[in-house]
């Protein structure tokens, strides 16, 4: 499972991918997050070109992948995705996707110069994925924050219960497919981060990003010992039997229905 960080700290940034992140990311989002995020309690950075630059410099190379979430699709989108490539983002990230036409305006402002990760975060994506999933992307992401909003719900985790991931999840074929977030194996509210990871490895996803609460977790000690816990859990799930599978199934949508959250 390849693990990703946000993180704008140039020592966490490296330590991290020292320690076997397959990479960090810095997030220049939020043209409108804050009118859509009203209320939400979800957290909305402030990451910049320096910060880009920071970290690209502290990540060694051939040791992790520095990437960069942009803005959704639309008219700065060339100008972000060249500032991007030129400060050595090895990927870019594109946020609430609504339609193909999203894709391949990026996918034009990329050229070839880096990969292209697509959030699938609105129900407009969900049902436009498999056409979606056609283009050169280097990974798929569902977004479950702003799904959940998107959908004027207050049911986080149910696109994890109700087919929807599964839907986009066949859409992406061997596009890299990542959902959810991790931090440890012993942490993890409203569901344990040890029922998210069963559920990535039932799905097939190929990797996530740790969460927020991963650097409360770790609370400031070393990720090392963190990363290394994650990762030893997220191979141990993948060697599970069927009945351990059905198990931790049943145990994460029993988990759900115990917090009102409809399945």
């Amino acid at each position: 499972m390849d693990l990703f960080a946000f993180t704008v700290v140039p020592a966490v940034a490296r330590a991290l991918v020292l320690a076997g992140a397959a990479g960090v990311i810095v997030d220049w989002e939020r043209r409108g997050k804050h009118r859509r995020q009203a209320g939400e309690g979800t957290q909305i950075n402030a990451d910049t070109a320096d910060d880009l630059a920071a970290v690209r410099a502290a990540v060694p190379a051939g040791r992790g992948r520095v990437l960069c979430r942009v803005n959704g699709a639309g008219p700065w989108t060339r100008e972000e995705v060249d500032a991007a490539v030129a400060l050595g983002a090895d990927e870019v990230l594109l946020p609430m996707v609504r339609t193909p036409d999203d894709v391949d305006l990026a996918l034009d402002a990329v050229a070839g110069r880096c990969g292209l990760g697509v959030l699938v975060e609105t129900r407009a994506a969900v049902a436009c994925a498999p056409e979606i999933a056609r283009r050169p992307l280097s990974r798929v992401y569902v977004g479950l924050n702003d799904l959940r909003i998107d959908r004027g719900s207050t049911a986080l985790f149910a696109p994890l219960v109700d087919g929807t991931v599964e839907q986009v999840r066949a859409a992406c074929g061997d596009v890299p497919f990542g959902v959810a977030g991790l931090t440890l194996p012993t942490s993890g509210a409203p569901v344990p981060s040890r029922l998210l990871a069963g559920e990535l490895a039932r799905l097939g996803a190929s990797f996530t990003f740790l969460r927020r609460s991963f650097h409360a977790d770790v609370a400031g000690g070393p990720v090392a010992p963190a990363v290394a816990a994650i990762t030893r859990h997220c191979a141990e799930t993948r060697r599970r039997d069927g009945a351990q599978v059905a198990a931790d199934r049943e145990e994460l949508v029993g988990r759900l229905h115990a917090a009102a959250v409809p399945a």
